[in-house]
């Protein structure tokens, strides 16, 4: 067993947008310190974080620089560069480990993992020309939703086909990269568990939230969700299996339909996730602290919830309503620093705490 990191260490950060500075934040409430590596400037997460390195993921000596200046290294999202990762790992361990980003990175490969375990996904065929999309229309039928096997995010990447016909036009809207066609789930609703595993083994679900979005991009997140306790219990025992298979360490979101047939696994997360927020002011340890305990070596906290919660992105130019939400009893802000609010980017989120 590793010995947990003293106060004082380091802990290196892919990525430096939202994600990565509320894990910088709650890195410092524990004693501990960050160091972002991100290709752009002004980073969110380098207003916060201890030490912030701006270099692309193809800048060797960079990397080295960086894995040498800190105990462990973890990441705010998924598509990280391969050759990145190898020469970091060369080392610095990296936490989540490799295996959950290479089944996560891919959406063929996650949903083939997660058949695996017995688990129920959406129909689906692998996509890579135009005649295996004719044929993939042909066994999942339509409605459909064609997405980018690889870096899609927010609704990015898709292209909903609601007849055969219209094969061409989402091909060309994915541009034709290799993708999969998922079937529509007919579900009741869209939960998600965060969960989080040590370097013990040991695992801790939060209550699972109810999701709503809009345009592919998360609205709200209500906990508790509007299912019954056994779906709830369920969903954690499902979101358990997946991390115990990945020998995971750290937190993941998993995202599951409510259907009538049970649950069915939508996609994972290896990650602190958006429908996670609400742990901010809803649990003794959120998310983040919870991640970071889990990279550090330190025992996982009580992600018991104390509070009811309503999660709301403030997405565009949402931000302008700060004024307004700041007078709010009930809402507590969580603001990014970003300073151009384009349509469709998240500039915060505001959790709506009822007691």
């Amino acid at each position: 067993m590793t010995s947990p990191l003293p106060s004082g260490s380091t802990i290196g950060i892919l990525g430096g947008g939202q994600l990565g500075r509320m894990l910088s934040v709650a890195a410092a409430r524990l004693g501990l310190r960050t160091h972002v590596f991100d290709p752009g400037a002004d980073a969110p997460a380098g207003h916060v974080a201890h030490k912030v390195t701006t270099a692309g993921y193809d800048d060797l000596a960079a990397l080295d620089a960086f894995a040498e200046s800190v105990d462990v290294v973890t990441y705010e999202f998924e598509n990280i560069p391969t050759e990145a990762l190898d020469r970091i790992e060369s080392i610095r361990p990296i936490r989540p480990g490799r295996e959950a980003l290479r089944v996560s990175q891919d959406r063929a490969t996650e949903k083939a993992f997660l058949e695996e375990l017995g688990l129920k996904v959406a129909p689906w065929a692998e996509v890579h020309d135009p005649d295996s999309l004719a044929a993939a229309l042909e066994s999942v039928g339509t409605p459909a939703i064609l997405k980018t096997r690889r870096f899609g995010y927010d609704g990015k990447g898709q292209a909903r086909l609601s007849a055969p016909d219209a094969a061409g036009s989402a091909w060309e809207a994915v541009s034709g990269a290799p993708s999969v066609l998922e079937g529509f789930v007919d579900f009741r609703c869209e939960i998600s568990v965060i969960a989080a595993r040590g370097l013990d083994g040991a695992v801790s679900c939060f209550d699972p939230g109810e999701n709503v979005h809009e345009g592919g991009i998360l609205r709200t997140t209500t906990v508790p969700a509007s299912v019954p306790g056994s779906v709830a219990t369920d969903a954690v025992l499902l979101a358990a299996r997946i991390l115990n298979a990945l020998d995971y360490v750290g937190v993941m979101g998993v995202e599951l339909f409510v259907t009538d047939a049970g649950l069915v696994v939508n996609e994972i997360a290896p990650r602190v996730h958006n429908s996670g927020h609400w742990t901010q002011n809803g649990c003794t340890v959120d998310q983040f602290e919870q991640h970071i305990r889990a990279v550090a070596g330190w025992p996982l906290g009580d992600g018991q919830r104390h509070a009811d919660v309503v999660m709301e992105n403030l997405i565009g130019d949402d931000i302008d309503a700060v004024p307004r939400i700041a007078g709010e009893s009930d809402a507590a802000l969580h603001l990014y620093g970003k300073g151009d609010a384009r349509p469709g980017r998240k500039m915060g989120h505001v959790n709506r705490v009822r007691r």
